[in-house]
């Protein structure tokens, strides 16, 4: 059976994009692989059936980043009841070595867990500012908030952060470069 030519575009963004939307999914939901996986899939499954529009706009990128923001914010405010039951452990997990997306001397696991200490909304507001590098409009705009919010939920978040990996118990394998990742005070 062949492949039709929107197949094939499609399959190509898909296959240049997708570690970059797992790996944006990922700090949205403070390291959750498994809710990351659905939200990348649920944003690709609609832009598939989007895709002659899409690829119209030349904004294939905005429009996944979006889909999956508006999917974590359906996630975060569906009532606790599901189908599915979540555990802190799976039964047998297998040995994960290091997250290939890091720099070599950052710890994505510290950063993912200092991020899961945040709010929701305040976590979604510092990984679109500062991991993406959206401006404030763009940030407000998928958060659908104003944008004195994104810079007080940004400015919040980052100084919690910063207190997380900045000392204090639990911190010894926080490494001078994984500070650093932080922005600078003030931007």
């Amino acid at each position: 059976m062949t492949r039709s030519p929107r197949d094939e575009e499609f399959s190509a963004f898909v296959t240049g994009r997708r570690v970059a939307l797992l790996r944006t999914a990922c700090l949205l939901t403070a390291g959750d692989p498994h809710l990351a996986e659905d939200l990348v899939q649920t944003a690709l499954a609609r832009m598939y059936v989007a895709w002659p529009k899409v690829r119209r706009s030349e904004s294939a990128d905005a429009y996944a980043r979006r889909i999956i923001v508006n999917a974590y914010i359906d996630e975060v405010r569906r009532p606790r009841w599901r189908r599915e039951q979540t555990v802190s452990e799976l039964p047998d997990r297998p040995e994960i070595g290091p997250a290939s997306g890091w720099p070599d001397a950052v710890d994505g696991e510290v950063i993912r867990t200092a991020l899961a200490e945040l709010p929701k909304r305040m976590r979604a507001a510092v990984v679109l500012r500062h991991w993406l590098d959206l401006s404030v409009e763009e940030t407000a705009g998928l958060l659908n908030c104003s944008e004195g919010t994104v810079k007080s939920q940004t400015a919040k978040g980052i100084a919690r952060l910063r207190s997380l990996l900045g000392g204090g118990s639990g911190s010894a394998a926080v490494t001078t470069r994984t500070r650093s990742m932080l922005p600078a005070e003030g931007s």
